[in-house]
C-alpha cells in the first residue's frame, strides 16, 4: 500500500543562540514540544509530525549546535553540553514553560539528560529509539570512535551519507531521493565531523556506548518518576529494539511501544500511528496533572 506524503512543514529559517547560528522551526500553539534529532542527522527527521503534533501544541524542532545546517563551532561537545543548548534555544525563543520533549536517538539521551538538568523546564519525556539503555550500537558509530579512521569515514562521499539513509529505515520506500539529496548537503557541511566525531567518542568506543554515562543518567533521572513514553522500531540497525526491555527496567513506570515492521524511526515510518500515540500520552497525563 503506498503511503501518503507528508504534510509539509514550514520552510526552517536561523536565529542565534548564544552566538550559534541555530536551525529551526516552530509552528502551532498551545504547550510546547521539543523535537531532538539523531546524531548526524537534522530537524527532517521530524517532517512526517511536525504538523500533526502542532494540531494541539507548539512544537519547536531544531539542528542541535554542531549538526544539520546549525554552525559547528570548535568547542567541547558533550551530552551535557546538547543539552545546555537546548536550554538556550528555548531561552532566545522566549519559551520557559515546562515542555514535553521528544528525543530520537542521541536526542533521547540529550532529552534525559537535559531533564535531569533542567527538571523544572521538563514537563514529560518521549523517548524514540533512544540511546542509553544499551551497549550496542551499528558498527559504524563504533568504528568512529578509532582516530584516523572516523575522520576518513566521515570524509563527504554519496555513497556513505546514502548507505545511512538506508540503515535507518526498515522499509525502503522511505528512502526518497530528497531524503537522499538532504543527507548529502548535511555531510558536505564545514566542519560536519567535529560534533559527530566528538560526540561519538564522548558516548563510545569501538566497543560500544560506555556503561558509565548511561548508568549514572539512569539512576539521577529513574529518582523523578518523569511521566514517560518510550517507543521503538522493531528491525531498528542502528539501536537493536531489545534496548526496549532495557528501558523497562529502567523506568519501570514509564509506557512503552514496539512498532512491528519499524526501523529507527518511527516518527517517519509510523507517522499517524506515532503521533496519535503522542498525544493521547500527552493529553492522558495533562488531565491526570490538572486532576491531582
Amino acid at each position: 500500500m503506498p503511503h501518503p506524503p507528508p504534510i509539509a512543514p514550514p520552510t526552517p529559517t536561523f536565529l542565534s543562540v548564544s552566538g550559534v547560528r541555530t536551525r529551526f522551526l516552530a509552528l502551532g500553539d498551545g504547550p510546547p514540544l521539543v523535537l531532538l534529532h539523531g546524531i548526524g542527522q537534522s530537524l527532517e527527521d521530524w517532517d512526517e509530525v511536525v504538523a500533526l503534533l502542532a494540531e494541539r501544541h507548539r512544537v519547536y524542532a531544531l539542528d542541535l549546535i554542531g549538526f544539520g545546517l546549525t554552525d559547528k563551532p570548535d568547542v567541547p561537545y558533550s551530552l551535557a553540553g546538547l543539552a545546555r543548548f537546548v536550554k538556550h534555544f528555548l531561552d532566545a525563543l522566549e519559551e520557559t514553560r515546562p515542555a514535553t520533549l521528544i528525543g530520537n536517538s542521541l536526542g533521547g539521551a540529550v532529552a534525559q539528560q537535559f531533564a535531569v538538568m533542567y527538571p523544572e523546564r521538563t514537563a514529560r519525556l518521549i523517548l524514540v529509539n533512544s540511546a542509553g539503555f544499551g551497549a550496542e550500537v551499528t558498527p559504524w558509530l563504533r568504528l568512529l570512535t578509532v582516530p584516523r579512521l572516523g575522520e576518513w569515514l566521515l570524509r563527504p562521499h554519496p555513497v556513505s551519507s546514502a548507505r545511512v539513509v538506508r540503515a535507518i529505515f526498515h522499509d525502503p520506500v522511505f528512502v526518497t531521493p530528497e531524503r537522499l539529496r538532504h543527507a548529502a548537503l548535511v555531510a558536505e557541511q564545514p566542519n560536519r565531523s567535529r560534533a559527530y566525531l566528538s560526540v561519538a567518542r564522548h558516548l563510545g568506543t569501538w566497543r560500544g556506548l560506555r556503561p558509565d554515562w548511561r548508568g549514572t543518567l539512569i539512576e539521577q533521572l529513574a529518582a523523578r518518576q518523569l511521566p514517560t513514553l518510550i517507543v521503538w522500531g522493531e528491525h531498528d540497525q542502528i539501536l537493536p529494539a531489545h534496548h526496549l526491555r532495557a528501558a523497562q527496567n529502567a523506568y519501570p513506570h514509564a509506557r512503552t511501544q514496539l512498532f512491528k515492521n519499524t526501523g529507527h524511526l518511527p516518527q517517519v515510518e509510523r507517522a499517524e500511528e506515532f503521533s496519535t500515540l503522542v498525544l493521547g500520552f500527552i493529553k492522558e497525563h495533562s488531565i491526570q496533572e490538572n486532576t491531582s
